[in-house]
């Protein structure tokens, strides 16, 4: 399928980063022929990171790899993101010079009520009533959102993009270990029908590592799909499918109709901007938390001259720590679907805020648990906090095309292996439960309370860079839950203050801060400033936290990539 070879010895390590140019069969002195224009793609999964390169070999754009990208990581990945899923895409386009950002977020059916989980008694449902059950299914977006992107800005058919997926599927896969493990440790598989008989052996057992699996239900799905345009997934017996899952699944039956797939629509917004050290910051806005969150952090953070702090002390951790803290406190009091509650982006990000913000900030000392501030500047709106999870289950993707054309996106079915109902011989997503589970607390509502049509928050944070001269400087996002924020905050302090690879930056080890404990990698140098930071106030956790960041850094020797080592993705260019 490949028209262009993939060049092995192109990937030169240097350092701890790989650098990537043309070389080979490419390269004009030894062909004789024209060199092809640079592109890379970098997924979380190799055959995902391969469909992308054959379909940019092929001569197609950064979107047409992208939807062969995320038709395979639904087969490979699938406890991370599915065609049953949602996604967030910020699209530049080299020939405008424009950012689009890409809303695929899924969307309430119309009779979701906004006690839709308070209990009787008025108790909020915890996220284990709620995850593997009908209820918590929102309309998936994913597709919608991409066959808009590849209506303007596809260059190849919109059927090629599937060939990769329909063959693997066809011929099968093998168990990589990272889906093996948590095949075993997901507490809802065994009790899905169809989960079990697809990931589960005869013994009962999570499929070996190696085993080759095979999905034919899914190859059916992609050839309509391809046949038909996404438009299938919404409309016909395919939308019909989904719905009699959702209100007949095993569990808490849900309410969706097929009315309410029908009327999905994908949206196109404004990037969120904001600028760090000269450099230009662009991400995802609401529904989505991550641009704000993002960009809050590094706002904060700009007085400081963080190029003298050494990376992994317990000053580092300690200063974003505090940022982290008033950003997130913001966050879960004033982020939601902008379409339904006004949220005060520019209050959050003017400068006048935010230095008010940052006064709280003591080198030495955490202030705690903080308050969310009042960044409203004509009248104020009273706010209760969200205290509704967000589980990690995502995956992210980056792709720059021949064409300078760039995309970062983040895909998700928000836990693992989403709501755990499969149709077509895909997962559906349990994104409703990103929703805050009570409408109302101490008598202010809840920005982020469920209601017909809206999007629930997001905590997924695509991100592209741009330098101080306007040119595209490196894109980047991560996996991770409601910590997905931090990990990007991190990675791009790691790159712009510490002057890192990006690879560098993906493997620096993590802390987090969501407005409570500093959790610190375990595992990792990190774990040995717990005692220093305890002295300075902070609760410590040490945990696993597993991220899923993948980046590409534009420089002027070519392609400067990185893939998370906390998972299994590859990185490949021509």
């Amino acid at each position: 399928m490949t028209t262009s070879p993939k060049i092995l010895c192109s990937i030169c390590f240097v350092g701890a980063a790989l650098f990537l140019s043309s070389c080979g069969p490419n390269n004009e002195s030894e062909s004789g022929l024209e060199p092809s224009p640079p592109f890379v793609v970098v997924t979380a999964n190799p055959h995902a990171t391969e469909a992308g390169f054959d379909a940019l070999a092929q001569g197609g754009t950064a979107v047409d790899a992208v939807v062969a990208i995320q038709a395979v990581l639904s087969l490979v990945e699938p406890q991370s993101s599915s065609i049953g899923g949602g996604a967030f895409m910020l699209y530049y386009d080299a020939a405008s010079d424009e950012i689009i950002a890409f809303d695929g977020r899924e969307t309430a059916p119309r009779a979701m009520r906004p006690d839709q989980y308070v209990n009787e008694d008025g108790s909020p449902k915890s996220f284990f009533e709620l995850v593997a059950t009908g209820e918590a299914v929102g309309v998936p977006g994913v597709m919608a959102m991409l066959s808009d992107a590849h209506g303007e800005f596809g260059a190849r058919p919109w059927a090629d993009a599937f060939d990769a997926a329909i063959e693997l599927a066809e011929n099968g896969f093998e168990v990589s270990p990272r889906l093996h493990e948590l095949i075993g440790i997901a507490p809802w598989t065994p009790q899905m029908p169809d989960t079990r008989a697809y990931l589960f052996d005869e013994d009962g057992q999570a499929l070996a590592v190696g085993t080759v699996l095979r999905n034919e239900a899914y190859a059916e799905t992609l050839r309509l799909i391809a046949r038909e345009g996404a438009g299938a997934m919404y409309e016909g017996p395919l939308a019909e499918e989904i719905v009699a899952a959702i209100v007949n699944a095993p569990t808490t039956p849900g309410v969706m109709t097929v009315d309410d797939l029908a009327g999905y629509a994908p949206v196109r917004r404004a990037p969120i901007c904001s600028s760090y050290r000269g450099y230009r910051v662009c991400g995802m806005g609401p529904p989505s938390s991550g641009a704000v969150t993002v960009q809050v952090i590094l706002s904060l953070l700009e007085p400081y001259d963080m190029s003298t702090v050494e990376p992994g002390s317990a000053l580092a951790v300690h200063l974003i720590s505090e940022a982290s803290r008033l950003a997130y406190a913001d966050r879960d009091m004033y982020l939601a679907d902008s379409d339904f509650v006004t949220v005060p982006v520019d209050g959050l990000l003017s400068a006048d805020y935010l230095a008010g913000r940052r006064a709280l900030i003591q080198p030495g000392r955490t202030m705690g648990i903080v308050e969310a501030g009042n960044p409203w500047r004509d009248q104020y709106e009273p706010r209760a906090r969200d205290l509704s999870p967000d589980i990690p289950g995502t995956s992210h993707i980056v792709v720059i095309d021949g064409q300078g054309n760039a995309l970062t996106m983040t895909t998700s079915v928000e836990s693992i292996f989403g709501s755990h109902l499969m149709v077509g011989g895909f997962f559906l997503n349990n994104q409703l439960t990103d929703f805050s589970y009570e409408p109302h607390r101490d008598g202010r509502p809840v920005a982020n309370a469920p209601a017909p049509g809206k999007r629930p928050r997001s905590s997924m944070a695509p991100t592209i860079i741009f330098d101080e001269n306007g040119e595209v400087f490196a894109l980047l996002g991560s996996g991770g839950g409601s910590r997905i924020p931090a990990y990007v905050a991190q990675s791009i302090i790691g790159l712009i203050d510490w002057d890192m690879t990006m690879q560098q930056a993906l493997d620096m080890p993590h802390h987090t801060n969501r407005n409570g404990a500093v959790d610190l990698e375990a595992g990792t140098a990190l774990e040995a400033l717990a005692p220093v930071l305890e002295a300075m106030g902070h609760e410590v956790h040490v945990r696993q936290l597993n991220s899923g960041s993948q980046g590409v850094r534009v420089t002027a020797d070519g392609f400067d990539g990185g893939v998370d080592p906390r998972r299994e993705g590859t990185m490949l260019a021509n």
